[in-house]
């Protein structure tokens, strides 16, 4: 592995690239790159090459060792997290976020990077020659603006289309702003993908959101800042089950915004899906979005049948697909029947035709004795 810094490790904003060589052969669950210093703090990258229990790529900015924190240490930092693709140099798979690191929360990043299958695929240009290279932007915020961190924290929806990393590509005028300057926001619009930001234990919910423009949140009942997709929703269950709101009044402003946010992403992902769009992926995001949702302690019982609905579609889809298959099968033989029997019953018209001419046949036919000696007559 080559590891590169680019700059004075004393820098608040700097940047570090991580080259990782045989990486199929790489044997481990979780591999850290060296450390490397970014506004006097040592920082290093976490990477689970096999996924963080998904089939994704897992990323995390980490803390180096945060066992060695003194009480009460904390640094706001921003950063972005960029996969260079090296067949089209000016593409990048890149996500960006910011987070406020402290002994408790030590690594903060991207749990679903970049699906396993198109980082593999050669074609893509992310894994070429067995290597690929990782590059981190750091900006570590001063102490007057480390409360940004927590008021930008938001989540907004993941993509769900199956080619999620043709989608995640970042082009040529937004790779040029990741160069220049991390704390730029990146808009929607782009081709940017903004997943929801995660720690390395995959409960991502619990401990932050990745960033949304801020023309894009309502404040919700005074409850929080919430994706204007999210907003209708909300209202809508939140008037049919009062508790929602209930159980959530003597949380933190922060939790509260989290737990509406979860339940937002659920909501939406339930209501803007069909039965045919749940494949392997869409199913296992839906199940991420439900176990994230369950730590916010609401009264779900009206709600999981509609996620278990959904969570069983996709062996639905397949038992319907067999059932198809099947019937199908079944019109062929029939078709395959019908033909035979159409040739049984010409065979048959056949058969008693010879039989009428054997019978006229044998009656034209006069017996001989095939014993007499044949001769030659008498003189």
């Amino acid at each position: 592995m080559n590891n590169q810094q680019q700059q004075k490790g004393d820098n608040k904003h700097d940047k570090f690239t991580w080259t990782i060589k045989n990486f199929s052969r790489l044997n481990t669950k979780k591999l850290y790159s060296e450390t490397f210093l970014i506004g006097g703090y040592p920082w290093r990258l976490l990477l689970f090459p096999k996924g963080n229990n998904v089939d994704y790529l897992s990323i995390y900015l980490d803390v180096a060792d945060s066992s060695k924190l003194p009480s009460g240490w904390e640094r706001g930092a921003r950063f972005k997290v960029a996969l260079i693709n090296q067949v089209k140099s000016d593409y990048v798979v890149g996500k960006e976020t910011r987070h406020q690191f402290n002994a408790r929360e030590s690594d903060w990043g991207f749990t679903s990077f970049i699906s396993l299958r198109d980082f593999s695929d050669p074609s893509r240009g992310y894994l070429l020659n067995d290597t690929c290279i990782i590059q981190v932007e750091i900006s570590v915020l001063d102490s007057a603006n480390e409360n940004q961190v927590d008021q930008a924290t938001s989540t907004t929806v993941p993509l769900d289309s199956g080619d999620q990393a043709r989608q995640m590509e970042m082009e040529p005028p937004q790779q040029e702003n990741l160069k220049q300057n991390v704390t730029a926001s990146v808009p929607l619009s782009s081709h940017v993908s903004t997943e929801s930001i995660e720690p390395a234990n995959n409960l991502s919910l619990l401990k932050g959101m990745s960033s949304t423009p801020t023309d894009e949140l309502i404040d919700f009942r005074g409850l929080g800042k919430i994706e204007a997709a999210f907003v209708p929703l909300l209202e809508q269950v939140c008037s049919q089950y009062p508790s929602l709101i209930d159980c959530q009044r003597k949380r933190s402003r922060r939790f509260t915004e989290w737990a509406f946010i979860a339940l937002g992403r659920v909501l939406h992902f339930l209501k803007t899906k069909k039965g045919k769009d749940m494949n392997d992926d869409a199913c296992n995001h839906l199940q991420i979005l439900w176990e994230e949702l369950e730590t916010f302690r609401f009264d779900l019982t009206w709600l999981e049948p509609h996620v278990q609905s959904a969570l069983g579609m996709k062996s639905y889809l397949e038992r319907a697909m067999q059932v198809k298959k099947l019937k199908e099968n079944v019109s062929a033989l029939e078709m395959e029947r019908k033909r035979l029997k159409a040739e049984l019953a010409s065979a048959e018209v056949d058969l008693e035709v010879a039989k009428r001419h054997l019978a006229k046949a044998e009656e034209d036919l006069q017996e001989r004795d095939m014993d007499v000696e044949l001769g030659y007559g008498h003189p």
